[in-house]
């Protein structure tokens, strides 16, 4: 039998008296892809920061191919062969390409020694090497460009290159499919098993079950900051899987019923914006209302949302609220309307991680908490706590800062902004993605009561099934125009996969 890669036993770990993991253990075999899957919060990340060197464990033993790590500083993981590539890539924006790789590689034998103390770069070496590299992962990309220009798909490609620079033997990739394409999954896919066939090991985390069991060899579950046991794929179904994560049967993914729908809540026609792409959108949703806006990559969906919301301004066309014609020139506009939009990039633009959750909840509805001027601590305290109750946010209290939130918490929050300006109309776009499962229900049966309470829902999905059984009726879009519209009642059988994807390909 081979040394395993990598083995963790009994890791456990305090943070300001939360126990992150309790006596948790994984292991990885060479030649293995070894899934590692478990709610928001139940201390994956805590795991893989201990892993990579970010943290210290309290207790525990941490061994890679047989040595016991003692030293957990970044500096010595990397020195043991082990890489990471996150679903955000940590690449310097303001760097060429081939200097965010030789910082990876430490320029080993890419600087001239000159005489004396002075050393000067040997850029043609330096850019060569990068310029290997990424062509070993199928990357035509220039080593010269900025890292700022690069898209996501080829920020993860120029990770993995200075992986494979830097020899690593234990790849960790975390949720590394969240923004691609289905091809560009493909591609990462091959890529990985490439990276195995060398017989290196990696551990792969997604809240896509379809993917685990496509790319996995094993699985591990963790809940609550331990290990719920880990199986061969083969042993194993979804089912048991999802169970295990959320330590209770989920009855079903996506309980949408259907309520009865009223007058239009929102409206827009022929709506037009040059910079955002945008031609002749015409579509409406009513109270009660889930509408689906389904589309690839790049078809013009969240550039809608803006739009819509008054990020950036549509040049042409009308919106109407309740049949009356508005103009939306800026999100305060759009608020005082009765319009939310909970953005995709809860990160960036969902939650201000630096601060409270009560803050973060009191954003957007300031004059609720601050009617002379000065915010009520205690009136904002009263509204987080509301809504940390009705949608289950897992926090020590309001005051807890946003950034420690695990992501399903992150995106309650972000519900819970909008959700405090009472609107008429909320826009969401990607509202389960890279969630866990038992999260991702919790979101769905709050949009079905929003809905029952006569609420107007938008919901942008990349996911079909979701898409498909959340909502009432969908849109499909592609290049920026709506390219068809589906009805999606029990007894009407027109809303497939195929028909979303024919639509959003340009087929028909």
């Amino acid at each position: 039998m081979s040394t395993l890669l990598l083995r963790a036993t009994g890791i456990t770990k305090t943070f300001a008296g939360v126990r992150a993991l309790h006596a948790a253990s994984f292991d990885l075999e060479p030649w293995e892809v070894h899934a590692l899957v478990g709610e928001n919060g139940a201390g994956k990340s805590t795991l893989i920061r201990i892993i990579t060197g970010a943290e210290t464990p309290d207790a525990g033993l941490l061994q890679v191919e047989g040595r016991v790590v003692t030293d957990h500083r970044p500096k010595v993981s990397k020195s043991l062969g082990i890489a990471a590539i996150y679903q955000q890539p940590a690449l310097f924006p303001d760097l060429s390409v081939a200097e965010n790789i030789a910082l990876a590689l430490e320029t080993g034998g890419l600087v001239a020694r000159h005489e004396g103390t002075w050393r000067k770069v040997d850029w043609r070496a330096r850019n060569q090497r990068a310029r290997e590299l990424l062509e070993q992962v199928g990357a035509a990309i220039d080593p010269d460009r900025p890292a700022s220009s690069l898209s996501l798909p080829e920020q993860q490609l120029v990770e993995i290159s200075k992986a494979i620079g830097a020899k690593a033997r234990i790849l960790i990739m975390d949720e590394p499919t969240a923004s691609l394409t289905e091809s560009e999954v493909e591609r990462l896919f091959r890529l990985i098993a490439a990276f195995r066939a060398e017989g290196r090991g990696i551990v792969y985390i997604s809240h896509r079950l379809e993917e685990i069991f496509s790319i996995a060899d094993r699985i591990t579950v963790l809940r609550d900051g331990e290990t719920v046991g880990t199986q061969y794929k083969n042993q194993i179904t979804k089912e048991e899987v999802i169970r295990q994560m959320a330590g209770r049967e989920l009855s079903a993914a996506f309980p949408k019923p259907r309520v009865p729908v009223g007058e239009i809540a929102l409206e827009v026609r022929r709506l037009s914006n040059k910079r955002a792409g945008l031609s002749h959108i015409s579509l409406h949703v009513r109270c009660g209302e889930i509408l689906g806006l389904a589309g690839l990559l790049g078809a013009g969906r969240t550039e809608l949302a803006e739009t819509i919301f008054g990020l950036t301004p549509a040049d042409s066309g009308e919106v109407l609220v309740r049949g009356k014609p508005v103009r939306i020139a800026s999100p305060s506009q759009a608020i005082g309307y009765g319009i939310g939009y909970v953005p995709e990039d809860r990160r960036r633009h969902g939650v201000v991680i630096e601060m409270p959750i009560a803050s973060n909840v009191s954003l957007a509805s300031l004059r609720a908490v601050a009617p002379a001027g000065l915010i009520d601590r205690k009136a904002e305290r009263e509204l987080a706590l509301r809504y940390m109750g009705q949608l289950r946010i897992r926090a020590e209290s309001v005051q807890s800062s946003a950034g420690t939130l695990s992501g399903g918490n992150q995106q309650k929050v972000a519900l819970a902004r909008w959700l405090a300006t009472g609107p008429a109309v909320l826009i969401l776009n990607e509202p389960a993605q890279g969630v866990d499962v038992a999260s991702k229900q919790e979101i769905h049966k709050l949009m079905v009561d929003l809905a029952g309470r006569g609420m107007a829902i938008v919901m942008i999905s990349s996911e079909l099934p979701e898409i498909i059984a959340m909502s009432d009726r969908i849109v499909v879009m592609r290049a920026g125009r709506i390219r068809g519209e589906l009805s999606n009642h029990v007894s009407n059988q027109e809303t497939t996969p195929e028909k979303i994807l024919s639509l959003a390909l340009g087929h028909e």
